[in-house]
């Protein structure tokens, strides 16, 4: 995939202006077009309580501040990086009733910030599971508060040969093969031992030019999105790919899941596919 065209999508959380600085970079690196939206969502309160015209009115009062914060943050980082000539901010009347998921389908992938950890922010936040599941595009994940000097200069990637792990690998490709940028590929248990040379990951990787480092966890049973963040820590990996929601998404969402643990609790960017 070449990047040339990334949506940064934000409707208000906290980790907004650490994605963007973020997204700001690649932009610059792939002299690619940036376009930052502010989602066309209503909050909590306004889909669920009668509220009286003039408190109705003191809320859109609220969000078009926020709003018009957030513009300002785009154009001054988009101004200061010199990409102003290839980058817009959509407010919600220019996409209409289109969401996010639906806006995100025109680009390459999407970039937004995690869910944010306090609950007044819950309802603004872009949901980065959702927009994966609906979009069929990838979402680059970033913490609230991340900042990198420059792009990850190593990436882990988490194999488990599934359909969205293989979708992730492919859908970043194009970020492995960049030298000399450092991969390693993290598998929870021995995946990789009945598998013919021919068609392994490793010779799919090595056929792309990528060396890649593999790293084998034993597999526990449980704990396995602990193991990801853990190895990428001691192996210094900034940036972890992976594949989201093998089971269904109501499932994550009751009872949690490998993907859920990561992109909640991660202290480096995640790029995942479905």
């Amino acid at each position: 995939m070449r990047i040339k065209n990334i949506l940064i999508a934000h409707t208000g959380s906290a980790a907004y202006q650490s994605s963007l600085k973020y997204a700001v970079k690649i932009a610059v690196k792939h002299e690619a077009w940036l376009t930052g939206l502010y989602g066309n969502t209503n909050s909590y309160f306004d889909q669920v309580l009668d509220l009286t015209e003039d408190l109705t009115m003191k809320l859109k009062s609220v969000r078009q501040d926020r709003i018009e914060i957030a513009k300002t943050l785009f154009d001054t980082e988009t101004s200061a990086a010199g990409i102003t000539s290839r980058s817009r901010f959509f407010l919600p009347e220019d996409v209409g009733k289109l969401s996010p998921s639906e806006v995100a389908r025109h680009f390459d992938f999407v970039v937004t910030g995690f869910h944010p950890n306090r609950p007044a922010d819950e309802f603004r936040a872009v949901s980065p599971d959702i927009i994966a599941l609906q979009s069929g595009r990838p979402v680059l994940i970033v913490p609230e508060g991340y900042v990198a000097e420059s792009l990850a200069d190593h990436v882990l990637v988490a194999w488990d040969g599934k359909r969205a792990a293989a979708r992730a690998l492919n859908d970043a490709m194009s970020v492995l093969e960049e030298k000399p940028r450092k991969v390693s590929v993290v598998t929870v248990g021995n995946l990789l031992r009945d598998m013919p040379e021919a068609i392994s990951i490793s010779t799919h990787l090595g056929r792309h030019g990528v060396d890649a480092e593999f790293i084998s966890v034993p597999d526990t049973g449980h704990d396995i999105a602990k193991a990801i963040q853990k190895t990428a820590e001691e192996v210094g990996a900034k940036l972890i790919v992976m594949g989201a929601y093998e089971h269904s998404k109501f499932s994550q969402d009751i009872f949690g899941g490998v993907t859920h643990d990561v992109v909640r609790s991660s202290s480096v960017p995640v790029f995942m596919s479905l």
